[in-house]
């Protein structure tokens, strides 16, 4: 296991995508059980239902110690002035259009976060070190599984080649690695990307397929199961994120110079997934069986009446599956959570949320 080397201790910790699903739980496991500062960004945008993002905010509001600001990263002007007010210890960038199939009547979305946020913020993090100050210690950032593409060979590793991207959301992923590897590189700034897989839970994006299916089923409508069925897909409960998170933020890469006397890029990527991919059709029964138990849908649902198999949509791939072997070698971590323990939870936020 690597050893820690920054002590969250009295940090001041910028967050992007703040509102967001991962960002705002990441948040409130900062804010409960370290004593840091967390300042929040996001822009809220109405990407999917403003009143989810709402109520992970008014969640986070209760801390005192969370300063929110609704603006967007992609406004240079915004992202300098933060950096100028506040000296951030650790920035961890959650913040992102996201979504495969939005990314194919959207681009231009993904573009002006993704790509030009993303470089903001590298950007004001080259130029926190100016002076000599100590400056930005960790950048953390959101990557995806969807850069692995339709590679055949599984588990995904972060060894295998990722330049065959299928969708433009894939490829704005994987330009965040390269843009952050030549950052690291030539100003010495500690980077970790986090390629994600399939993240689930209470509170979660409405544009994810149990969320999506949920309203379905509940409003009597036919849910679509692409590839006939035959996906799979590692999904991973949001606590274990979270937790890879916490872990990874408090483990930069190591500052060396090569004998060039140049920086050698103190760059890390790893997996976070489940490790168990599970096939859709059993993933989608257990879903229903959960939202019985927590009476969402009522115990003579006909769930085969609502069920429609369908063919593969364009930018999907037909599994994802995480090596996350680097992960449990270096921070003594692998997600565990498994998938009936997460959709009960999800079910019964559900039944509380929309009462």
């Amino acid at each position: 296991m690597l050893k820690y080397n920054i002590d969250l201790t009295d940090k001041v910790v910028l967050v992007t995508g703040a509102a967001g699903f991962i960002g705002s739980n990441l948040c409130k496991r900062l804010l409960t059980e370290f004593n840091v500062t967390v300042i929040g960004v996001d822009n809220v945008n109405d990407y999917y239902d403003v009143r989810i993002k709402e109520y992970r905010l008014d969640e986070l509001k209760k801390f005192e110690k969370f300063i929110f600001y609704k603006n967007d990263i992609s406004d240079r002007d915004f992202i300098h002035s933060l950096f100028e007010k506040y000296s951030f210890d650790i920035v961890i960038n959650m913040a992102a259009q996201a979504g495969v199939r939005y990314s194919i009547t959207n681009p231009d979305a993904y573009i002006q976060s993704n790509v030009i946020g993303f470089y903001n913020l590298l950007e004001e993090c080259r130029h926190s070190y100016d002076n000599g100050k100590l400056g930005v210690q960790h950048f953390v950032y959101a990557s995806s599984s969807s850069v692995y593409g339709s590679n055949k060979k599984v588990p995904y590793s972060t060894e295998d080649q990722v330049d065959n991207p299928v969708s433009l959301y894939a490829a704005t992923k994987k330009s965040n690695e390269l843009m952050a590897h030549a950052y690291s590189k030539l100003y010495n700034i500690p980077s970790t990307g986090l390629r994600f897989f399939t993240v689930y839970g209470p509170a979660g994006r409405p544009d994810m397929a149990y969320f999506g299916f949920t309203d379905k089923l509940r409003n009597n409508e036919t849910i679509k199961i692409f590839n006939y069925g035959n996906c799979q897909r590692d999904f991973t409960y949001i606590d274990d994120i979270v937790e890879g998170i916490v872990r990874v933020m408090q483990k930069a890469p190591d500052r060396k110079l090569g004998a060039d006397g140049l920086p050698i890029p103190p760059y890390k990527v790893y997996n976070i997934g489940n490790n168990h991919p599970e096939n859709l059709l059993e993933f989608v029964d257990i879903l229903q069986q959960e939202l019985i138990a927590a009476k969402v849908l009522p115990e003579s649902y006909d769930f085969e009446a609502h069920k429609e198999l369908v063919a593969m949509q364009p930018g999907d791939v037909p599994v994802t599956y995480a090596d996350t072997a680097p992960l449990e070698q270096d921070f003594g971590f692998k997600p565990s959570t498994d998938l009936r323990t997460g959709l009960r939870a999800f079910a019964e936020w559900y039944v509380e949320f929309y009462k």
